[in-house]
């Protein structure tokens, strides 16, 4: 046993409790005010359940368990409930408790392993390993199946440089799931942003560190997909399960008090609150010094920098510069949100990588036939129109874990999304797609052309799991809801002749870092298939060209003959 000092904040609450559990049994503590925060000392064990009940005018509900927000570690999963939206209805049988265990000791300051210009490897944790024939049953799922030696010698064979893992904090599945027998499967859902998803991380913050640990031997970074744009308490009907009970205010609102959907939930965090933002800085020190991450990426990230509107000089990015443990690591954004003005592709500040749609879309449309060289070229190059003449801070991506899987962009024209329960409503309806003249049979030689574009882009490169080895989901371009062999990776049936193809083109993307390499130094030439210059015209009306790269190597774009020829030739 020992004391420990219970705190947390809700500024506009008139009383706190702190509520101790020992199994089904609860016992409540008020606590004492001092300022914003709630605080009161008790004597309890290493691993006590816990979590809080707060009460004052609307919509404080004490009825409502509220999860810690500075919770890492959880007894179990969210599962939703209505009830838990329910006033006066008592949730503390549904709301999992949080666990009370000491920090590891922090981490030695190292340098990220991922550098700008490198593969990232996008995961979903779960689907990755679900079905892999080689990772024991208990571990399949999880995050400490990355650790394994059959993911690391995979990881290490395709040339990844770092692996982007989609959510693993704790979340809740949207309310419309469960009626139609769905649950998410993505995670971008959270309630609270440091808690680990016990099904994903059982082993918590230790297995984390453990995986990033095994990882960082075999030379690849992690980088962890955070999500701070909402969280699953969703809009005014939704749950009441942190925030909501404890500080309303973290929620983004309009002059007239309505609540800001700029996340397409309902509910939008509010950037100008400096406790939201205090609170995502302590959340990325507390995932770089307890598990040694190099990064993170930013789910809808122009949030982050709204108040409400945009703002490129918005707080949050001076105060990550700022941060010792902070500033060095990578930063990624997905550079668009839903509310007003959300596109901001290129305005996110010079140390910040950004995803870009742009060359997804350009590639896909000239492989397809109806895209000019020039647009292609120009993604090849670094899309200097849309990050400048100086360096390119784009990461470039064919396929994500958003939209088509890469086989299925060459095989699907339009979207198969009836699984999912919104008769085929839900995701994209105009992504830039193609078939072979058959829906749902593609050209294998339009996911390797696809494939060789990627690799041969200067920037950073991003591929998403399973799209090395032709994975696909039938045509459904949501699968967010879809926990099951939709997006499950089949390991059994994998091309393996793709993915010794694309070991190749890692093998000679490394073999030639000038093209991989952010800055921009001017030094690309181009010429036409049959050997003359480009001219202006040609850009337009031309089916193909051949970038050359300084140390001698060329990359011959073909679009009538469906090829792109590298040389000199990558090894298969």
């Amino acid at each position: 046993m020992f004391e420990h000092r219970f705190q947390v904040r809700s500024p506009r609450a008139t009383h706190v409790w702190l509520c101790l559990f020992d199994g089904e049994v609860e016992s409540r503590r008020l606590m004492s005010r001092n300022g914003d925060e709630w605080f009161c000392e008790a004597r309890v064990r290493e691993g006590a359940r816990y979590g809080f009940r707060a009460a004052g005018s609307h919509p404080f509900d004490p009825s409502k368990l509220l999860l810690d927000p500075n919770a890492t570690h959880l007894d179990a999963p969210f599962t939703y409930d209505p009830r838990l939206s329910e006033p006066g209805f008592d949730t503390a049988a549904l709301v999992p408790k949080a666990v009370l265990t000491r920090s590891l000791p922090p981490l030695h300051a190292r340098e990220p392993v991922f550098k700008a210009g490198g593969l990232i490897y996008e995961v979903n944790v779960r689907a990755f390993t679900m079905r892999h024939p080689d990772i024991p049953s208990e571990m399949r799922g999880t995050v400490a199946a990355l650790a394994h030696r059959s993911i690391l010698d995979h990881l290490t064979r395709i040339g990844v440089d770092a692996v982007e893992l989609m959510p693993i904090v704790a979340w809740i599945d949207e309310r419309h799931l469960p009626p139609l027998g769905l649950s998410n499967a993505w995670g971008y859902n959270p309630v609270v942003p440091m808690a680990l998803d016990p099904r994903l991380c059982p082993g918590g913050i230790e297995e984390l560190r453990a995986t990033v640990e095994a990882l960082r031997q075999a030379g690849i970074g992690t980088i962890l997909d955070l999500v701070f744009n909402h969280t699953g308490e969703s809009d005014l009907a939704g749950p009441t399960l942190s925030f909501r009970g404890l500080d309303n205010d973290v929620y983004a609102r309009s002059e007239t008090g309505v609540l800001i959907n700029d996340a397409g939930t309902g509910n939008t965090l509010d950037f100008g609150n400096p406790w939201v933002r205090a609170m995502t800085l302590r959340t990325l020190r507390h995932f770089v010094s307890q598990a040694g991450v190099d990064g993170f990426r930013f789910d809808l990230a122009p949030i982050v920098a709204r108040s409400p509107g945009f703002d490129p000089q918005a707080p949050i990015f001076s105060e990550l510069r700022a941060d010792p443990l902070l500033a060095d690591r990578i930063m990624i954004a997905e550079p668009w949100d839903v509310g007003p003005g959300g596109y901001q592709l290129g305005a996110f500040p010079s140390d910040w990588l950004e995803w870009n749609d742009r060359f997804r879309d350009d590639v896909r449309r000239f492989w397809r036939g109806d895209g000019a060289a020039g647009a292609i070229a120009t993604r090849l190059a670094g899309s200097t129109d849309v990050f400048g003449e100086e360096r390119t801070r784009s990461v470039n991506f064919v396929a994500a874990h958003d939209g088509f899987t890469l086989a299925d962009a060459v095989s699907y024209r339009s979207r198969h999304n009836h699984a999912n329960g919104e008769q085929n409503r839900d995701g994209h309806a105009d992504e830039v797609s193609w078939n072979a003249g058959n829906e749902g049979r593609g050209a294998p030689e339009d996911v390797r052309a696809l494939l060789a574009s990627l690799f041969a882009a200067r920037g950073t490169i991003m591929l998403t799991a399973g799209d090395e080895f032709g994975r696909t989901q039938a045509g459904n371009n949501n699968a967010y809801a879809q926990d099951n062999e939709i997006s499950w990776l089949d390991w059994d049936r994998r091309d393996h002749a793709l993915e010794a193809y694309v070991a190749s083109l890692a093998a000679w993307r490394r073999a030639h870092p000038a093209i991989g390499a952010p800055e921009i130094r001017h030094d690309l030439h181009w010429s036409t298939l049959d050997g003359g210059a480009m001219m202006a015209e040609d850009w337009e009306r031309a089916h193909g060209f051949v970038m050359q790269i300084p140390g001698g190597a060329e990359v011959r774009i073909d679009r009538v003959n469906r090829s792109v020829d590298l040389s000199p030739s990558p090894r298969e």
